[in-house]
């Protein structure tokens, strides 16, 4: 069995950790030269503000929306991925780092275990300590 760990909005929820003034409202990261949306909160996301947008194009729109736009800081969106994966890491000895905010855990001998369970006791861990939302699925191959 393996399951499959995923940070949500990671960029976005990263800023939000940081500042806490940013909870609920939406978000935008920009690329390295601020170019281009990389990530976002739900919240812009629901404002339709395109996934890798060139925000040169969308700056009136952000501005009308309200979509506070960031440039991106990957020092610290790397420190929070370690954290996350070693939290991970306490759940099993078997961790598939995939991406900055991704990651597979081979769950090998947790057969006598409630995975369901477990993987609840994992999402709320990483949320506690980190406060990144996340989401899994278990499966076998």
């Amino acid at each position: 069995m393996f399951a499959l760990i995923d940070c949500n909005s990671f960029y976005a929820s990263c800023e939000r950790v940081f500042n806490p003034n940013l909870q609920g409202k939406p978000i935008a990261i920009l690329s390295n030269n601020d170019g281009c949306v990389i990530s976002m909160s739900d919240e812009a996301k629901k404002l339709q503000l395109p996934f890798g947008a060139p925000i040169f194009k969308w700056e009136q729109f952000c501005k009308e929306k309200n979509i506070r736009i960031l440039s991106s800081n990957y020092p610290l969106y790397r420190d929070m991925s370690v954290r996350v994966m070693n939290l991970l890491s306490e759940f099993s000895p078997e961790v598939e780092v995939y991406s900055i905010d991704e990651s597979f855990l081979k769950l090998t001998g947790f057969e006598e275990h409630n995975l369901y369970e477990y993987a609840t006791k994992m999402r709320s861990r990483v949320l506690k300590w980190t406060k990144i939302g996340n989401v899994w699925g278990i499966g076998s191959r």
